[in-house]
């Protein structure tokens, strides 16, 4: 964690979190099928946080420099107003989501990859998370690194840690 910040102070304040998708809310492999498909795995247990985090007032989002029918389709499933695929620039996506409403302060920004560094690095964002198995720059930059890996119930754990820091969890 990058030294001077109190994770649970750091959690207390979080009122948005913007995700990446593989290798996060994924294993981060992506399957094609011989017909040209694409496949991708989400955790049920994540899907049921997502909405817990929603549900206390934790505005949701999804940055991912792909593009998929599979995460539209995800996000949803999950009533997640905000969706930006085929992001070139994460920072200028989150820009725009602002512009849309999502939380201009006090934001969490998961990922796992170099580009998510720049979410890491957005003036909107307070608190920085990744997994175990991420990039070792971005694990450099995070304040926090999950004890799951990616696709394996990520979500789960940042809910418990956001929703305890602010009194919420109830569980």
């Amino acid at each position: 964690m990058p030294s001077g910040h109190d994770l649970n102070e750091l959690a207390r304040d979080v009122r948005g979190i913007v995700f990446d998708v593989d290798g996060v809310l994924t294993d981060g492999r992506i399957i094609y099928t011989d017909d040209g498909r694409e496949l991708k795995q989400f955790n049920v247990q994540d899907g049921a946080s997502l909405k817990l985090l929603a549900a206390h007032g934790v505005e949701i989002a999804i940055i991912t420099g792909r593009q998929s029918s599979i995460v539209e389709r995800r996000a949803n499933e999950l009533s997640i107003n905000y969706l930006r695929q085929g992001a070139d620039s994460k920072g200028a996506a989150l820009d725009d989501l602002i512009q849309q409403g999502f939380p201009a302060t006090d934001n969490a920004a998961v990922g796992d990859d170099i580009q998510d560094i720049a979410l890491f690095e957005h003036p909107s964002v307070t608190l920085a998370l990744t997994v175990p198995n991420a990039h070792p720059a971005t694990l450099a930059q995070a304040h926090y690194t999950t004890q799951r890996k990616g696709g394996d119930g990520v979500v789960v754990e940042i809910a418990q840690l956001i929703l305890t820091a602010q009194g919420k969890w109830a569980f």
